[in-house]
């Protein structure tokens, strides 16, 4: 499934594109000898080999707004949601933004430092403890009432899914963020 009208800045520009742009469905997705993502689509006679995937906005939707794109980074399709796509593709789609898009759910704040302005935060994840700043109110996307993503000073994320899932200790380190 592609979306070839949606408004979508260009890579290359930032720039919103004024016309559709071509784009084909995604027939399948696997994995290569060298492990690298192929993705056929029904327009092109040869796969997009070494594919790269990355979720777009609204962040609010997870399985709604995946780019592809080919290794230099140009967008080749847009998947408006991944319940369109057949069961071994879309785990295939799945799996890559699991293991090449870092974004660790959030379970528990240990600790919470605010110094010279910059907030350092020790957070147990579904990946393991991790120990990241965040500069300014700007790096905290709210997705909701009770769920919000955090940007690093290296830009990656980190999402907390849900504040009324957390221990009190870790609520009250948080809530000035809600």
């Amino acid at each position: 499934m592609s979306v070839t009208d949606a408004a979508q800045p260009t890579q290359e520009t930032g720039q919103y594109r004024t016309q559709p742009q071509p784009a084909g469905t995604v027939k399948k997705a696997i994995r290569n000898r060298a492990g690298q993502l192929e993705v056929y689509l029904d327009d092109k006679d040869a796969p997009v080999i070494d594919a790269r995937v990355a979720r777009c906005f609204p962040w609010s939707l997870p399985d709604s707004y995946v780019s592809i794109r080919d290794k230099d980074g140009k967008e080749v399709t847009l998947l408006k949601s991944l319940d369109d796509l057949e069961p071994p593709t879309r785990t295939i789609i799945e799996q890559e933004l699991r293991d090449k898009v870092f974004n660790p759910k959030i379970r528990r704040i240990r600790s919470y430092k605010n110094e010279f302005e910059v907030i350092s935060i020790t957070a147990e994840t579904d990946r393991g403890e991790a120990t990241f700043q965040i500069r300014s109110r700007d790096d905290v996307r709210m997705l909701s009432d009770t769920r919000a993503l955090f940007r690093d000073a290296d830009g990656n994320t980190y999402e907390l899914s849900d504040i009324e899932q957390l221990d009190p200790a870790s609520r009250r380190r948080i809530r000035e963020y809600f």
